[in-house]
């Protein structure tokens, strides 16, 4: 790719006024913000909801990923006007379906979902392993891990019960494990800065029509 297709690549990223985001959760929109902001200077991103039409815990790379896409495109023709939409999803894998021996059968992982209603582009976040206790749960019987990893960690760390939020509108159960070294917004950057990529090099990646909404029964 020449020099000029690089740098039309990423003025056409430059050139982004109005992002939709399909959630109000304060850690999600700053995930975006952060991820855009070394492209786009001048860019409004809005938050709204929408459904993500996949259990409110999804389970396996298919939920997770359907979530995230159904998220962004409902977002993206919410209302018109809008230059991008992106869904994020987050879920639980199992790490035994792959033969992974590890200490924790269950990794967290995270997908954004980017749409220009033409386009529609996926990526991913690191995985993180969740404790046994509150992931099992959640696995089996589809509960928010959310709100039960919170029960456990002010169980285990008495300190954190004067914390005003929950860890999703905070500095998330990522943020928690690691001590607050990676924050929920920072997590979830990665993986829309990772989506980001097939937008930053249109001529590498054909583009392939965005789909309708799939809302999946829950």
């Amino acid at each position: 790719m020449s020099p000029a297709s690089r740098n039309g690549s990423r003025s056409r990223i430059a050139s982004l006024r109005r992002v939709r985001v399909g959630s109000l959760n304060a850690p999600k929109l700053a995930a975006v913000r952060g991820a855009l902001a070394s492209y786009a200077s001048d860019v409004e991103i809005e938050g709204v909801d929408v459904p993500s039409g996949v259990p409110e815990q999804p389970v396996g790379f298919h939920e997770i990923v359907t979530g995230a896409c159904n998220r962004a495109r409902a977002a993206f023709s919410s209302a018109p006007g809008c230059d991008l939409a992106v869904g994020i999803e987050d879920g639980l894998v199992d790490l035994r379906a792959v033969g992974a021996g590890a200490d924790a059968a269950w990794v967290n992982i995270g997908c954004a979902a980017l749409t220009d209603g033409v386009r529609t582009a996926t990526g991913f976040s690191s995985a993180f392993a969740y404790p046994p206790e509150c992931a099992e749960t959640a696995s089996r019987n589809r509960a928010p891990i959310g709100e039960l990893f919170d029960e456990l960690w002010t169980s285990y760390d008495a300190a954190s019960a004067t914390s005003a939020l929950p860890s999703a509108k905070s500095v998330g159960n990522v943020g928690k494990l690691t001590l607050g070294v990676m924050p929920r917004h920072e997590y979830v950057r990665h993986a829309v800065l990772c989506a980001l990529v097939s937008f930053l090099h249109p001529e590498l990646y054909p583009a392939t029509p965005t789909a309708a909404v799939v809302v999946n029964p829950v």
